[in-house]
């Protein structure tokens, strides 16, 4: 793990993020374990949606009873950036039409380390239907490795009922993003936290002026196993890159996709965290935006 970018921390703030009751706050329902679903995979009440941008991924083996969710209708390009969210009713057909409902417990895995997974928790939380979703801890790798059920078929369609509650506050737009650097570059104690979700590599290269680094995948126990760090260590990390209590926290990354990650794992640690959706490829090309 390497955080880049990061001030010198306070000592007294970091000792009230080991203590403070505040940082306990941990949303387990947010994450699911393999044994709690194939417990649960006649459940009717639960919706197991698989995230893919490949339908052979899902055709290959996927979990029984699993509806596909494609990656092109979960995301559409806008004014030149991409990955950004579709119509709110597209939406909504999207995830009824996998028997998604009001009162549905949703859970989610995928593709691509489970990042098409957390873009559709971020999704649905936008709709208003976070509190009803969870990830798959260790996602279709775990389950695979574990020897559980698979299967090839496509399960009967189901027609959900799903009352879109939009929720605007948990995006940032580009205008607030300016602000925020602003904020972050002249002053010793800004109120948001920027936090840019790449690889090191690629914030070295080029990163908003003022955001600090964390890469999404510091969470996970290893890339080919996207098990989730036990919780006390990973608030840990982003108390180091400045994460507290009380204190926003905007995520973002190339095009919206890696900062979803670190958007699912900062609301599961009970973090204050929006999206910035536009992220670096809207960013890198607009007016009065420096790149440093």
């Amino acid at each position: 793990m390497s955080i880049a970018r990061v001030k010198r921390p306070d000592l007294l703030l970091l000792a009230f993020l080991v203590i403070s009751p505040a940082c306990t706050n941990v949303r387990s329902e947010m994450l699911v374990s393999t044994e709690w679903l194939q417990q649960r995979l006649n459940d009717s009440s639960v919706v197991l949606l698989h995230v893919a941008r490949d339908p052979a991924h899902y055709t290959a083996g996927h979990i029984p009873g699993a509806c596909f969710v494609p990656w092109n209708q979960l995301v559409v390009e806008r004014d030149g950036v991409t990955n950004e969210l579709p119509p709110v009713a597209d939406l909504v057909k999207l995830f009824a039409g996998c028997g998604v409902s009001d009162n549905s417990r949703i859970v989610l895995y995928g593709d691509n380390t489970l990042l098409s997974a957390t873009r559709a928790y971020f999704t649905l939380d936008y709709l208003g239907h976070g509190e009803h979703a969870a990830l798959l801890d260790g996602g279709i790798e775990k389950w695979r490795a574990e020897g559980r059920p698979l299967s090839q078929e496509s399960p009967a369609p189901r027609q959900g009922r799903l009352t879109p509650r939009v929720r605007p506050e948990v995006l940032v737009r580009l205008e607030q993003v300016r602000e925020f650097s602003r904020e972050a570059t002249s002053t010793p104690s800004p109120r948001v936290l920027l936090l840019d979700s790449r690889p090191e590599t690629a914030f070295r290269a080029g990163h908003i002026p003022g955001a600090v680094n964390l890469f999404w995948g510091s969470a996970l126990t290893s890339m080919e196993m996207p098990v989730m760090k036990p919780a006390a260590e990973v608030r840990r990390m982003y108390a180091q890159a400045g994460a507290a209590p009380g204190r926003t926290i905007v995520a973002y990354c190339g095009s919206g996709v890696q900062a979803t990650h670190t958007y699912f794992t900062l609301k599961y640690l009970g973090y204050d965290v929006k999206l910035y959706d536009g992220s670096f490829s809207e960013w890198s090309k607009a007016p009065d935006a420096p790149v440093q």
